[in-house]
């Protein structure tokens, strides 16, 4: 199997990262402060959210 390596490919993948990144930060930061953590509390989830993320679905989706 080829890999596209094309800088319009792999900026479309870097974007669609970057996209997953900022959604799981907000969900993780919405529920943390719904829960009522203190700032770093809900800094830290946030960060943990994003750390979790599963990178190898994100790609599997940009493959279909």
């Amino acid at each position: 199997m080829e890999v596209d390596n094309s800088p319009q490919n792999l900026n479309r993948i870097v974007e669609t990262v970057r996209a997953a990144c900022v959604q799981a930060a907000q969900q993780g930061y919405e529920r943390a402060a719904a829960d009522g953590l203190c700032d770093e509390g809900v800094l830290e989830v946030a960060l943990d959210a994003i750390r979790s993320l599963d990178l190898d679905s994100i790609l599997r989706e940009l493959k279909t």
